[in-house]
């Protein structure tokens, strides 16, 4: 599949690397400069990626972000960040993004990254299970869709990673640092807030009192778990 990525950064000389190295890998690579015109693109075009930086001209890149994700919450967005804004990351997850990186990065990681995103959004699993049901939750696993109680749930690709892996991993907890490693990758670089932000986006998602959980629970001190039910 040629998948067709948005890169949108006001910094010309890191776009023309990322372009460059990305298109080397097969993608086809549009450029917006500047939040307006990124948003512009976004409603005349279909992407498979956006990688978004925060700090843009005319529209900042949590507007942009918050745009997309009123437009759709499957598409995979990579948030790039001025490194010490943690804030800015945090609030990036609430919004919707699935993965960030802090400047300056390394081209071999933006690239695994990405590469991670996509696989994990659009290649089909190999199991063999097709569908998945459990209490009111249905998981079809071929198209990355999940329903509640036959209401179809719009969920980022990180949200539906966390959800099947708990999913078909009953009563057994994860901590934190598992559910980073298992989700974002080994090599990835953030903290607990990351996996407790997703959590709760999901819960707010799948759970009739997301305050009460029935499905994913805490175990106070060590992580998350499916309840099985």
């Amino acid at each position: 599949m040629n998948y067709r990525i948005l890169l949108i950064d006001d910094e010309e000389n890191i776009v023309k690397g990322i372009k460059y190295n990305l298109e080397n890998e097969g993608y086809s690579v549009d450029v917006a400069f500047d939040g307006e015109a990124a948003l512009r693109m976004i409603s005349e075009n279909i992407y498979n990626l956006v990688i978004l930086d925060i700090m843009l001209p005319h529209f900042d890149g949590l507007h942009v972000l918050k745009r997309i994700r009123d437009r759709s919450t499957a598409i995979p967005i990579l948030m790039l960040t001025a490194k010490g804004y943690d804030e800015d990351k945090v609030k990036a997850f609430e919004l919707g993004a699935d993965d960030y990186l802090t400047k300056p990065f390394s081209i071999t990681e933006l690239k695994a990254r990405v590469k991670a995103l996509l696989r994990r959004a659009y290649e089909t699993s190999n199991t063999k299970i097709d569908i998945i049901k459990s209490g009111d939750i249905m998981i079809d696993v071929a198209s990355r869709k999940v329903s509640i109680a036959g209401k179809l749930v719009d969920l980022t690709a990180k949200e539906y990673d966390i959800l099947f892996l708990l999913v078909t991993n009953p009563k057994k907890i994860y901590s934190r640092d598992t559910l980073l490693e298992i989700i974002w990758g080994y090599d990835y670089i953030g903290d607990s807030r990351t996996v407790d932000v997703h959590v709760r986006r999901l819960r707010e998602k799948i759970e009739k009192d997301p305050a009460n959980p029935q499905y994913i629970l805490t175990k106070w001190g060590v992580g998350y778990y499916y309840s099985g039910e």
